[in-house]
């Protein structure tokens, strides 16, 4: 799981003094970003505290100090919570096994109350899928069993799906673009349960298993997952073009509600086509 230190020293590094009108007067550089002492001058803490809190030294900081590191690293609102959350990490014990997700009976009311025609996934904590309609398996994971989100020891994994599995990335036309949305919410996840170890296994073995995975986790991108666009190339009704939506349960808030609306015609007509072959006949 990432460190306190970790994510300053991405986010150091990708902050130029240039950007900040942070005068050089033409010294020779040895990082790509900001100097540690540069870093602690303009938040208002000294160059030791800062080395400290980088090297994870420290133990905690206030949410002062936080919210001054945030404005000169210029962190928009997301990375700003995940900077608080994994400074509270500091304080909190190592990591535990967690407890198996169960989808709550209102979100599966909800979820079967969109029928066939609009594909819909819930999403646990890690990616893994919950539930889905009929529709949304077959838009995304034809492949596999139906009834594997049923078995929590056989659920799905969308974030393995996506670097581990060759037929997912064959399904999205614009994978990077996605998978680096995958990564970005998986860091904001980890920051928010920092003691879960199936999600630190999942971290360190996509880490271990895909390149690209490690590649983009190195960047410290952290972002939250809301809305967005998917084109995919499906191998039953060829190509098709959706926006997602995220829609958060109150009685779960640790579980995502996905669902898929087509943005053009012959997407509509390709959602239909897989609806109308998924509903059960009589």
């Amino acid at each position: 799981m990432e460190s306190l230190g970790a994510f300053l020293k991405s986010r150091r590094d990708q902050v130029t003094p240039d950007a900040i009108g942070l005068r050089t007067y033409g010294s020779s550089r040895r990082v790509p970003g900001l100097r540690r002492e540069e870093l602690a001058h303009l938040a208002g803490v000294s160059a030791g505290y800062y080395t400290r809190l980088e090297q994870d030294q420290a133990g905690t900081a206030s949410a002062q100090v936080l919210d001054a590191l945030a404005r000169v690293l210029e962190l928009d609102e997301v990375e700003t919570v995940h900077l608080h959350n994994l400074a509270r990490r500091a304080s909190r014990a190592g990591l535990a096994e967690p407890p198996v997700e169960h989808p709550h009976p209102r979100v599966l009311t909800l979820l079967g109350a969109l029928g066939e025609a609009t594909p819909a996934i819930l999403l646990g904590r890690r990616g893994d899928v919950l539930a889905w309609n009929r529709t949304g398996h077959a838009l995304f994971a034809e492949h596999l069993d139906f009834d594997a989100p049923g078995d929590a020891g056989r659920r799905p994994s969308i974030p393995r799906m996506f670097f581990l599995d060759p037929l997912t990335r064959d399904l999205h036309r614009n994978w990077e673009e996605l998978a680096r949305v995958h990564v970005a919410y998986l860091r904001l996840t980890a920051g928010r349960f920092p003691t879960d170890a199936r999600l630190a296994n999942l971290i360190g073995e996509l880490t271990m298993r895909s390149d690209q995975f490690a590649r983009m986790w190195a960047t410290g991108e952290v972002a939250d997952c809301t809305t967005g666009d998917m084109h995919l190339q499906h191998p039953t009704v060829g190509s098709v073009n959706i926006a997602y939506q995220v829609w958060l349960q109150p009685d779960s808030p640790d579980h995502r509600l996905e669902v898929y609306t087509p943005n053009d015609g012959s997407s509509a007509d390709a959602l239909s086509l897989l609806g109308d072959r998924r509903r059960p006949s009589h």
